[in-house]
């Protein structure tokens, strides 16, 4: 299952933090982040429930990016 998200994000380089940082996450097959539309596009693992996994994924990216959102 695919799923697309609205992101708040302030430079490309922390976009690329936050896809690392939600491909890393469980549940999670792949994940692509879209700078200039400020959207992020999350593949879910086939077993993953993805109003459980997505708040795992904005925890994971504000470690990286404490200025970031992820809009669910």
């Amino acid at each position: 299952m695919k799923k697309t998200y609205k992101i708040e994000v302030d430079c490309a380089n922390c976009a690329d933090k936050m896809e690392q940082a939600a491909k890393k996450t469980k549940g999670v097959k792949d994940a692509s982040v879209n700078f200039m539309m400020l959207k992020m596009k999350v593949e879910f693992e086939e077993w993953a429930d993805p109003a459980a996994i997505m708040p795992k994924v904005r925890e994971n990216c504000k470690k990286v990016e404490d200025d970031c959102e992820v809009f669910l």
